[in-house]
């Protein structure tokens, strides 16, 4: 079985291009040429220049010492945090900025989720002097700050979008809508494995470098290309399916994808598309999505703005339903306790949407000694308004809590004679001191 895109655009049943007519030209003209464009030479030597001088890829892949020793395992970090801009996202938008050059495209859309997309895509539009237009749920403004005031400085234009839930989903509706609109002049670079074919498997041929370094990087490290399992959240899915790319055939490959379930799937406010969702179509692509029996949108819920998203990209939703690959589910507090987990152990601050990824461990039954690499995302400076929160909460719950008895220490002090401290009336005065 085959696990990549096929002539048609599909993934087994998963995938092709459902778009208004107005649309149609673009997206044929970019099916036409991509890969073209993206094997010829002369674009192959700026992508990897810039992804080596910009990016600073290759991303470190890190042994994290103490995790491992608490979960038994040898475990490894994909540190995709480290990239230029700070998450994997980077590594599309250069390939997408490039694309749209070579298609003569001068004005750039993109939605974001988390902002990481829209920074990232902010960044390639300031360095080649291109407008730049981010579509953002009015919601995940307020709560991904840091990442607007980033793109505003970038020249990017911020659109809140306040239709919907006020979420990613809502953004992809309205950059759809501006793409109908301004058609010939616009390139749209989504942002994840979503959308009408071709742009799942263009998003995922710019990704696959994630997985093309760690296949090296694991060799040198291990003297084996192939770990046994690999993690990694999931949304859209873009993050994963870079990690994933180059072990699709490798049947021996364990390939872990953690969704956001949010408060709870039994509470209905979960963002976990492969156990809650049904087969249907969402921003051009038939896969699996929340939806109704009538074929209305449930919207998704979860703490992290770029995991709310009611769909998944037709390439998961194959490797679900061929059984190539798990998916579990991780809540808001699993996701919550793994990221100061991870920052109290490693000293690294993770993004909450890789937060997700580290909380399937101890959920997972592993041999003893195994190889499992996690896909570190992105970093967690967009989300310390969350984090702080969390701070409070846990300062107040520990103010709160009775103080333990500690046997240990009265045996010390009983042996010892401390003594009690007097008040001044009950001193002696020495010298203009007072003494017990």
């Amino acid at each position: 079985m085959s696990f990549q895109v096929d002539k048609k655009g599909y993934y087994g049943k998963f995938g092709g291009a459902f778009i208004p007519e107005m649309l149609y030209p673009n997206v044929k003209n970019l099916e036409d040429n991509y890969l073209k464009i993206m094997e010829s030479d002369a674009f192959k030597r700026e992508f990897i220049d810039l992804l080596k001088n910009y990016v600073g890829r290759p991303s470190p892949l890190y042994y994290s010492k103490r995790l491992s020793h608490k979960y038994n395992i040898n475990l490894y970090l994909k540190r995709e945090d480290l990239n230029h801009t700070g998450s994997h996202k980077i590594n599309n938008t250069i390939g997408q900025i490039l694309m749209a050059r070579h298609l003569g495209k001068k004005r750039i859309i993109a939605e974001t989720g988390a902002g990481q997309h829209g920074v990232a895509t902010a960044t390639v539009c300031a360095r080649e002097g291109l407008e730049c237009i981010v579509f953002m749920g009015a919601t995940d403004v307020a709560r991904q700050m840091p990442n607007v005031e980033k793109m505003q400085m970038l020249g990017a234009t911020v659109v809140p979008v306040q239709s919907g839930n006020k979420t990613l989903k809502d953004a992809t509706n309205e950059a759809i809508r501006d793409w109908i609109n301004h058609p010939n002049e616009t390139h749209y670079i989504i942002g994840s494995v979503v959308g009408p074919h071709p742009y799942p498997d263009m998003v995922a041929r710019f990704q696959s470098v994630i997985s093309e370094e760690m296949r090296s990087q694991l060799q040198e490290q291990t003297g084996s290309p192939l770990p046994d399992s690999i993690i990694a959240c999931v949304g859209g899915g873009s993050n994963a399916a870079g990690a994933f790319y180059h072990y699709l055939d490798e049947k021996s490959v364990r390939l872990i994808a953690v969704e956001a379930d949010g408060l709870g799937l039994e509470t209905g406010e979960t963002a976990a598309t492969i156990a809650a969702g049904v087969t249907g179509i969402i921003h051009g692509s038939k896969t699996l999505l929340m939806q109704t029996d009538d074929g209305q949108i449930i919207e998704p819920y979860s703490i992290s703005a770029g995991l709310d998203y009611p769909g998944i990209g037709p390439i998961h939703a194959n490797l679900h339903d061929s059984h190539r690959a798990e998916f579990v589910r991780a809540t808001d507090d699993e996701a919550m306790d793994a990221a100061f987990e991870l920052t109290q152990m490693e000293g690294i601050i993770p993004a909450l949407e890789s937060a997700h990824a580290l909380a399937a461990l101890p959920k997972l039954n592993f041999k003893k000694g195994e190889t499992v690499v996690v896909n570190l995302s992105g970093r967690g400076d967009k989300d310390m308004e969350a984090y702080r929160k969390r701070l409070i909460k846990n300062t107040e719950l520990s103010a709160n809590k009775p103080a333990e008895k500690n046997e240990a220490a009265d045996m010390w002090r009983a042996e010892h004679r401390i003594p009690e401290n007097k008040s001044q009336s009950g001193a002696n005065e020495v010298n203009g001191l007072f003494v017990p």
